[in-house]
Order: C-alpha cells, then sequence, then structure tokens
C-alpha cells in the first residue's frame, strides 16, 4: 500500500479535515471534559458512513491511534487521542422519523436532544438520558439508561439495527437478521467493534409527562432514599425517575437563602396518563417534608433537557459507578457519609432504577449483563476549577470506595473512568467471553481500543 497522505484523505471525504496548525483545529479538538486535553495529528469532521470509511482507513494504513466522538460526553476523554486520528461525527446530527412504523433512524451524531426533537413532534420517544446534550450514539452503545428505562427497556433494547463502520473498512447493517453476533455486542458493548454511523429505534407513544425534581433536607436523606427503593419495587412501569444528591443551583423555586447547600432530591417522571401522574408523584411527598420542588405535567424533553444548565461543556469531570442489587440501609449511610460533601453545584450523585422492563431482557439477550441488578449509581464528580481536580477526584474515590462493599464488581461503562480498566470483565460478567470472541471476529487487531477496551 502507498502513502496515504492528510491530502489524500481530504480529497476522499466531504467533511472539512483539520491538521495541527490550521485555524479551527484548537476547536476542533476540544472535549467536553476540560480535564482531557490532547492534540491530535487530524480531526475528521464526517458528514456521511463514507468519510467514516475513509477515516479508518487513514489510520490503519498509518498505523495511526484511532478515536471516534459522537456526542463528546465521554467523560475519560475517549473521543480524543494524542498525534493520532479523531473521526467526528459531530456534524452527522439528522433524525428521522417514520411515525407510522413509529421508528426514527438516527445518524452517528446526534444528541438525545436531536433526537427529542424530532420524535416528539409525533408524540413518540425511547429511553434517553439525563441530559439532552449527550449522544445518542454512545449513551446506546453502552447500554442506555433514562427516565424511561422502567418502562421502555434500556436505549439498546430498543434498537432495531446499526450501521457500522469496521477497522478493515467494510460497511455493514447490524440487525437480528444480518451481523448478528455484531448487533449482540453492539447493545452495551460500547465503542469495541466499529463506527456506528446511524441507529435505527422503536418507539412508542409518550409526549407530555409528569414530573419533575422535589428537594428533602439532607436530614431526611435517609428516610427518602429507602421510601424510594421500597415503593419503586412495585411501582407502576410508567413511573420512572431517580433519588439524587445535589448542591440547590440558583433557581426561582429554590428558596434563595438555601441556594448552594445539599440537599437529598427525587426527580420523578410518570410517562402515562398525567391524572394518574400527579397521584403516583405525590406519593414521593409521603417520606419527608419537601423543601421546594418545580413539578407537573411538561413534555417529555423539557424533563430531558431540564439539567443541561448544570453540565455545560468545559467542566472537569472524573465519575465512578456500581450497580447495586439491593440498595441496603447500610449503602444508604454510606451515601449520606460523603454526599454532603459535593464539591460544586454541578456535581452530583444519582441512584437510577433498571428494574421492570430491564428485567425482562434476560442477560445474555444482549451484552449489557447486569439484568437482575435493581439500581446503577454514578457519582459524577463535576467542576469548574481545574486547581479543585485533586481535592475532588479524591473525594469521588473516597465515596466510591465506601459504596463499591453494598455494590456488585461491575458498573455502567457509560459511567466508568478512564482507570477502571480493570474492572472490564466485572462490567460484562458471564457476557465476557463472548464479547472477545465478536471483537476478534471484527477487530482482531483492537483499532477500537480508546473506549472502555474489550482486547482481542
Amino acid at each position: 500500500m502507498g502513502e496515504y497522505t492528510i491530502e489524500d484523505l481530504r480529497e476522499r471525504t466531504r467533511g472539512a479535515v483539520i491538521a495541527a496548525g490550521d485555524p479551527a483545529y484548537d476547536e476542533a479538538r476540544k472535549v467536553y471534559n476540560a480535564m482531557i486535553d490532547k492534540h491530535p495529528r487530524v480531526v475528521v469532521r464526517c458528514e456521511n458512513a463514507g468519510d467514516v470509511m475513509a477515516t479508518v482507513a487513514y489510520a490503519t494504513a498509518n498505523g495511526l491511534e484511532l478515536a471516534v466522538r459522537g456526542g463528546s460526553h465521554s467523560v475519560p476523554g475517549f473521543g480524543t487521542v494524542d498525534d493520532g486520528v479523531v473521526c467526528d461525527l459531530g456534524a452527522m446530527r439528522a433524525v428521522r422519523v417514520d411515525p407510522v412504523t413509529r421508528t426514527a433512524r438516527a445518524l452517528g451524531g446526534a444528541t438525545w436532544g436531536d433526537f427529542n426533537a424530532a420524535t416528539h413532534a409525533f408524540g413518540l420517544a425511547t429511553t434517553g438520558g439525563i441530559i439532552s446534550t449527550t449522544g445518542v450514539g454512545g449513551l446506546t452503545l453502552g447500554g442506555g439508561i433514562g427516565y424511561l428505562a422502567r418502562g421502555l427497556g434500556l436505549s439498546c433494547d430498543n434498537l432495531i439495527s446499526a450501521d457500522v463502520v469496521t477497522a478493515d473498512g467494510r460497511f455493514l447493517i447490524a440487525s437480528e437478521k444480518e451481523h448478528e453476533d455484531l448487533f449482540w455486542a453492539l447493545r452495551g458493548g460500547g465503542g469495541n467493534f466499529g463506527v456506528v454511523t446511524a441507529l435505527e429505534f422503536r418507539l412508542e407513544p409518550v409526549d407530555q409527562i409528569y414530573g419533575g425534581p422535589m428537594l428533602f433536607e439532607m436530614s431526611d436523606a435517609a428516610a427518602v432514599v429507602a421510601g424510594f427503593r421500597d415503593l419503586i419495587k412495585d411501582a407502576p412501569e410508567a413511573l420512572g425517575g431517580f433519588p439524587a444528591f445535589q448542591l440547590a443551583p440558583p433557581l426561582p423555586f429554590i428558596p434563595e437563602d438555601r441556594h448552594g447547600e445539599p440537599f437529598c432530591l427525587i426527580v420523578g417522571c410518570w410517562a402515562g396518563d398525567l391524572g394518574e401522574g400527579e397521584k403516583q408523584i405525590a406519593r414521593f411527598r409521603e417520606f419527608a417534608p419537601v423543601v421546594a420542588e418545580h413539578v407537573g405535567a411538561m413534555p417529555y424533553p423539557a424533563l430531558n433537557a431540564a439539567f443541561d444548565g448544570l453540565v455545560p461543556p468545559g467542566l472537569q469531570h472524573y465519575w465512578k459507578a456500581n450497580f447495586v442489587t439491593e440498595l441496603t440501609d447500610d449503602a444508604i449511610q454510606a451515601h449520606l457519609r460523603h454526599a454532603p460533601g459535593l464539591p460544586a453545584v454541578n456535581s452530583t450523585v444519582h441512584i437510577y432504577p433498571i428494574d421492570g422492563a430491564c428485567h425482562r431482557v434476560p442477560s445474555d439477550a444482549t451484552a449489557f449483563a447486569y439484568r437482575d441488578a435493581n439500581f446503577a449509581t454514578v457519582i459524577a464528580g463535576m467542576w469548574p476549577d481545574p486547581a479543585a481536580n485533586d481535592a475532588n477526584v479524591e473525594w469521588v474515590r473516597n465515596y466510591y470506595d465506601d459504596v463499591a462493599p453494598h455494590s456488585e464488581s461491575g458498573g455502567y461503562v457509560n459511567f466508568m473512568a478512564g482507570d477502571d480498566q480493570g474492572r472490564i470483565a466485572d462490567n460484562y460478567k458471564g457476557n465476557y467471553a463472548r464479547l472477545v470472541e465478536v471483537k476478534r471476529a471484527y477487530d482482531p487487531d483492537n483499532v477500537f481500543h480508546l473506549n472502555q477496551n474489550i482486547a482481542p
């Protein structure tokens, strides 16, 4: 094979090819987590699958590391690399909805905000994340936990097919009918198997939801979290949401003299009849007195975007996570030893219920193995000041070390830190060996290793 230069790459792609020294380079190399500051050799802003194929070919022909960037929310910064190639899908954001078949096809750079805007016009939705600026592809490939998971399952459970560019430059469509092994692995196995340039989803009727945040005193947090745990176990599957810990942001519904104080929250989401939703959400008020709330009927996309303002691009990020089968009273007390020390208003801890429809999928039916877990916990350390990095990373680690003994050995790959590579096998339990086999079949040279890596 002859030399494959950046000029060759420019000739073979429609999207911009941005190299070091180009005027747009510093902007193109930025990622969501400002703790990550890397200098790729080239960033390709792909506009179609052909651009992706050319980019993968350039990286492999030159023996360069390849990073894939969708929504750019990767906390460990897997969407960039020093002296390598960034395949940036950010220009590929179109979403096409078929209201007759109740399906939607999203390109690989679409965010959940893009997706929800397109599907909500038809009164339809599928399980997305909690922040609307999150990429559809990255969230889904890791599993896809969100407000609607108890009723509709994970995002990956609603995936019908995926367009994939593999390490050898092939373009494949993975589904239950073709490349079934790849389709199985993509549903929870992360970005290990190729560049996913489009995803097709099943949709369900979800238009207005009833819900929003309720704030409780930290002194009542044990009762609130235990109350949520006990209630959600038998609650109708239309009831979603999660308990959380958060410093009160400066919002008008929160008393001004309480801004910046730590609170326990429940963020509720009822995706059913609104009258029934009012009754279901009211059950949370039985746990303890409510300090402040912003609860009512709203379009589903409004709830999905409600916390976007707290997590803009450019913060410092360090996260840890575990699955939890039983959220014991001792586990709750471990949370309460650390949650009052939240380092910034941007930081948060969420305890997502993943029962209901998530449990009806066998653990070996997709790569996402923890179908017996009832909760997925994330300690999301986020703050603006780099000078606070050491202290705040230590807070996250100490918190994690305290709750880990009350948790499963594995966690949700989308919440994992860059130093969690040693937990890969635990994250997939009995599915790990099969994932390795699929990796060997589609990426034997581990071209796609900038991720929570399943080594071939």
